[in-house]
């Protein structure tokens, strides 16, 4: 249930009725403070200045026309003009029954399910996957649970880079390796030295290089044994990934992969229907696009390339191309891009010029996702102790390791297979959660301490909130399955509690309508946090028969919504820790 829907609504009508506009916002919100209620009103003030009138006169004939009586105790005026709600105690105890007994915590799926693409994590497979693949994989991901807990039709794309002038020098150091007779699954199991050898070559072996632009010329033309050696590259490459994938408990799978390479056939009718409508202007002998609404304060104009003066084509052109198949074939409504903020001006130029050839409907909303760069404690880009850029791998298997000693010191007496499990979940967990719980449009400081760390707003806190509610409910010795009785709200403290489970939903919706998942772990957070208080203050184990079950029942509302929360974030949780 969305309480701020159902207020935003019923409000807005009394607006209208009132004499605002069809349109006038409520502006329900939260309240930051108890004795504000648990919901306010803000819209009233905009509306009054618009009718000309005095905003509390206008929210006074709001409240006349208000019915709330179902929902609410009390709504009362306050200050210049707010709306200030106290929810009813009887109807949070309802709801929050109710909520105990859906396996989706009483959360509706949408009437009308959209198909929305989500572009995420796309990385390069001429390289191994790296520290700067985290945000956009793990932001991604969360997104795409989010919208497919609420029943929207999603399309996942890994547009990862498989194409392009540096394959020919890795196809070159292959054939290489082949004619010394060394096994390429073998060399290729490090990515990276692999790379890094071939980069060598092409820097200091010129017959080398000549090769690797022959290999290039041979691949783009469609060379039956150049394609099979990229091919096995390519495979090889994905394996890598898949396997970073399944540690990070990530839904990307090999169906997932749309290519570049995938759009090779359809670039040159990409410049050819631009072409068609007159967007096409030659500069320097290359085919761009200039838009007037990209002008500086000079009247300058930063061009869209499409084609270069040799034929080749770019980026833009694939993203131009994947634009017209996630419209024309997938039929989509969004598309969500979760992509580096330094990309901003080519989506920005990608988006605009797709509308303007036509490539997608005018009502398709095309959403850039920009996220900031994981930083180190030295302020600059994350890289290892030796300066290179971090293997995300190694970075994974690292965090499993710190994790795992951790738990160890404080459980010595944990079998082995155990520890090691809890090491798994709590390393993984951090790292994402880690990268979650930050604005992805803010950069952020990776630090090892602050993430495996059993106090704020960290994923081993939230882990251990969740196995401690889950213990609580386990030493009750109550079959839980026919826990009955009405839910008392009595104390400040169970009062506080229900009214943050109630407010679930509006944190779900939040993160599939903005991409932002740090409102999703700060509620989680919340939510941990106010349980705590309501366990200090409220004994469940000990407290009389009535009182126990009442209590009981919020220990299990709390369990199921940090579970069901922490899932959509692709965090697993641990019934002990």
């Amino acid at each position: 249930m969305n309480i701020q829907t159902l207020l935003n609504n019923r409000i807005q009508q009394a607006m209208v009725a009132a004499g605002a506009a069809d349109d006038a916002p409520a502006l329900v919100r939260q309240s930051a403070k108890v004795q504000f209620g648990d919901y306010q009103a803000n819209g009233m003030m905009g509306v009054a200045k618009k009718l000309k009138t005095n905003p509390r006169e206008f929210a006074q004939k709001v409240l006349d026309l208000l019915d709330l009586s179902d929902v609410a105790e009390k709504v009362e005026i306050a200050g210049p003009g707010f709306i200030n709600i106290f929810l009813k105690n009887d109807w949070m105890s309802g709801a929050l029954a109710s909520l105990r007994k859906s396996a989706r915590l009483d959360i509706a799926q949408v009437e009308k399910a959209q198909t929305i693409v989500v572009d995420y994590s796309s990385p390069n497979l001429a390289k191994e996957m790296h520290v700067g693949h985290l945000r956009s994989t793990v932001i991604g991901d969360a997104v795409v649970r989010t919208l497919e807990f609420l029943g929207h039709n999603v399309v996942r794309q890994n547009h990862v880079g498989d194409w392009g002038t540096q394959f020919g020098m890795l196809l070159a150091y292959m054939e290489r390796l082949r004619q010394e007779n060394t096994e390429i699954s073998m060399a290729l199991s490090d990515l990276e030295t692999f790379y890094r050898a071939a980069k060598t070559c092409f820097d200091e072996d010129e017959a080398f290089a000549a090769r690797a632009r022959e290999l290039v010329v041979s691949l783009q033309s469609g060379d039956e044994q150049c394609l099979a050696l990229w091919q096995e590259f390519i495979n090889i490459s994905l394996e890598h990934c898949e396997a970073t994938y399944k540690t990070l408990g990530v839904s990307l799978t090999r169906e997932n992969v749309m290519p570049e390479s995938a759009y090779n056939d359809d670039l040159h009718n990409v410049v050819a229907a631009l072409k068609e409508q007159d967007l096409l202007q030659e500069s320097n002998g290359a085919q761009c696009v200039f838009m007037e609404e990209f002008a500086n304060k000079e009247g300058e104009i930063t061009p869209v390339i499409v084609q270069k003066t040799g034929g080749g084509f770019l980026y833009a052109t694939t993203d131009l191309a994947a634009l017209r198949y996630r419209q024309d074939v997938l039929n989509f409504d969004r598309g969500l891009y979760f992509v580096d903020a330094r990309q901003s001006l080519h989506f920005q130029q990608i988006y605009t010029l797709g509308r303007k050839a036509g490539f997608v409907k005018p009502e398709t909303s095309l959403e850039h996702m920009p996220f900031g760069t994981v930083m180190g404690t030295d302020g600059k880009p994350f890289k290892t102790r030796s300066g290179t850029v971090a293997k995300l791998s190694d970075l994974l298997a690292e965090a499993q390791d710190r994790a795992y000693q951790l738990v160890a010191e404080k459980n010595p007496e944990m079998e082995e297979d155990e520890l090691r499990n809890i090491g798994r979940v709590v390393g993984i967990a951090s790292v994402k959660y880690a990268d979650l719980s930050k604005n992805r449009t803010s950069d952020y400081v990776f630090n090892w301490d602050t993430m495996l760390s059993f106090e704020g707003n960290t994923a081993p806190y939230l882990l251990y909130a969740y196995s401690r509610v889950a213990s609580i409910v386990r030493r009750s010795e109550i079959d839980v399955a026919n826990l009955t009785g009405d839910i008392s709200l009595a104390e400040s403290q169970e009062r506080a509690l229900a009214v943050k489970l109630m407010q679930f939903e509006e944190a779900v919706q939040q993160v599939a309508n903005d991409g932002m998942p740090h409102n999703l772990c700060a509620y989680l957070y919340e939510l941990a946090g106010t349980f705590m208080t309501f366990y200090e203050a409220c004994p469940i184990l000990n407290a009389e028969d009535e009182l126990k079950n009442s209590r009981l029942q919020l220990a299990l509302n709390t369990a199921s919504t940090l579970k069901q929360g922490l899932s959509l974030l692709g965090i697993e949780t641990l019934e002990r820790m």
